[in-house]
């Protein structure tokens, strides 16, 4: 449903994606992955024909579009990181408004803007002004106005920035629901716990791919092995361990800290190391790496390579 081959573009002398490949199949929920400035909404922007690329192909639901960017907006359901809704609009007259903007007929749209609004739990709010509702409502709106159409193609950019965790589950409940009407589905998140939702991920860096596959076989390729450190002092820790023979990364979560080794026998250096440093640690164990433990890992590794 998607393909696009070596897209490129430039602001200036700055580059923003740098022959970017990538494939979604039909029923497919694809993520680009990275930190702000990594090329995620450029790349949406020339996927819905609203960019021109520099260079590079694009195929849409078979359509070029590169050549016929108009003809791809058919076929395309984008979501911007701030949805265009009318906040001086109802839930309803804001659906109503992008169905007729796609011709859609009167039955057909409210059959489908009902069943989208149950399961974004939003039934209630159907005579609420747009203004008048919270952050996550209005994003799970955009959503429901951006489906109304019944897209083949589902663009989305970072569409869960500031959400509850709440209405995020809610959200992406309805993404995994047009799995099974072929949607293919391509999004952007800078949250790594959230690409684990999807079925393949392609991490991007200064606009570049720097790995893609899906969330299982990405932390296969984790060099060495992971140790999650429970302890209320990760300062301490990350002084006592940095520079420690055998330490890759070091990555501060939650109560606790990620310490990336070598290889997993390191775990006795690194408990002796905190325990004369006389750092408190409740436990310590090998952990399979999440995708946020690999990327950290890959940028370390780039930023090494470079200073070398």
């Amino acid at each position: 449903m998607i393909h696009v081959q070596g897209l490129s573009k430039r602001f200036g002398g700055l580059p923003a994606v740098t022959a970017l490949s990538i494939s979604v199949q039909p029923g497919e929920i694809f993520g680009l992955v990275g930190p702000d400035g990594a090329g995620k909404t450029t790349t949406l922007r020339m996927l819905a024909g609203v960019m021109r690329p520099d260079a590079g192909s694009i195929a849409i639901d078979g359509v070029d579009g590169v050549a016929w960017p108009e003809q791809v907006k058919r076929h395309v359901s984008y979501m911007p990181q701030r949805f265009g809704l009318y906040e001086d609009l109802t839930v309803d007259e804001n659906i109503r408004f992008y169905a007729d903007l796609f011709e859609m007929p009167p039955a057909v749209w409210r059959e489908r803007a009902a069943a989208t609004l149950a399961a974004a739990d939003m039934t209630p709010f159907r005579k609420r002004l747009a203004g008048q509702l919270s952050g996550g409502m209005k994003q799970k709106l955009g959503l429901v106005c951006s489906l109304v159409h019944a897209p083949r193609v589902l663009l989305l950019d970072e569409p869960t920035t500031g959400v509850d965790p709440l209405s995020r589950r809610e959200f992406w409940q309805i993404l995994y629901s047009l799995r099974g009407e072929g949607v293919a589905m391509l999004i952007s998140t800078a949250y790594l716990d959230e690409a684990e939702r999807c079925d393949r991920l392609a991490l991007l860096h200064a606009g570049a791919v720097m790995h893609c596959d899906t969330p299982a076989g990405l932390r296969a390729r984790m060099p060495g092995a992971m140790l999650d450190i429970g302890t209320s002092a990760s300062r301490e820790a990350i002084q006592t361990l940095t520079g420690l023979p055998g330490v890759l990364g070091l990555l501060r979560v939650g109560t606790g800290l990620h310490v990336h080794v070598d290889r997993s026998e390191r775990q006795a250096d690194v408990a002796s190391a905190l325990a004369a440093a006389g750092v408190a640690v409740t436990a310590i164990a090998g952990i399979a790496p999440s995708i946020e433990d690999l990327f950290v890992a890959l940028l370390q590794q780039g930023s090494a390579k470079e200073a070398g």
